[in-house]
């Protein structure tokens, strides 16, 4: 059912109130038949959206209500995030940076509200990635990630006036005789120190320009 304004070709066109079959409800803009500009959704399950439609899609700024109590505020492009948006999930963590097809992607920053740590830096298809700073109360970690996990080098600062120099280095599995079909544990990277400093400007930039000193 609609209520609102059409054109002349009996489109919904202007402002307007629609249930869907669905039981999802709609008021806001619409466009010869489509919703467009601003508006908001309410999905039965009890999610909610409002903000801006282009051609039925989610498009432009806005923010989505999850049933599960998390919430996204910022981009979208096709109905997807994209662009530039803060997550707050359910547990109470927050990601606030680049999106790409709903997933994190860029530059973001990630706090866990369970310990106040927090994450700065790169992002691919989710999982944490490239050059970033991981701090947590008293100390923080310096260097590169890949698929979520510390690897290379990399330096831990103590707020004490201290860092402690090293890498984390990929362990080999070890293989099994017998050939099961258990999935395999991940190993987790290592971490190696190589020497204790003071304190001094190192960046994950800089480690192409250094020259190797493991004696």
């Amino acid at each position: 059912e609609y209520d609102g304004d059409r054109n002349s070709e009996g489109q919904r066109h202007g402002f307007g109130k629609a249930r869907l079959p669905n039981g999802d409800t709609y008021e806001g803009g619409y466009e010869r038949g489509l919703r467009s500009g601003r508006g908001t959704y309410r999905f039965k399950n009890g999610a909610v959206y409002t903000g801006n439609y282009l051609q039925n899609k989610k498009h432009g700024k806005g923010v989505f209500f999850y049933p599960d109590g998390s919430k996204y505020a910022g981009d979208w492009v096709d109905d997807q995030r994209q662009g530039y948006g803060e997550y707050l999930y359910a547990n109470g963590d927050t990601y606030t940076g680049d999106w790409s097809h709903n997933k994190r992607h860029g530059q973001g920053t990630y706090v866990y509200k369970d310990t106040g740590s927090k994450y700065i830096g790169g992002w691919v298809n989710g999982m944490q990635e490239g050059p970033a700073e991981l701090i947590h109360l008293n100390h923080r970690f310096k260097g590169r990630f890949l698929n979520g996990k510390p690897l290379g080098r990399g330096k831990y600062i103590f707020d004490i006036g201290c860092e402690q120099h090293g890498e984390y280095i990929q362990p080999l599995q070890e293989k099994e005789e017998e050939e099961e079909e258990e999935p395999s544990v991940p190993v987790e990277p290592k971490w190696k120190v190589s020497e204790i400093t003071k304190l001094t400007p190192w960046t994950p930039h800089d480690e192409m320009s250094l020259s190797p000193r493991e004696g």
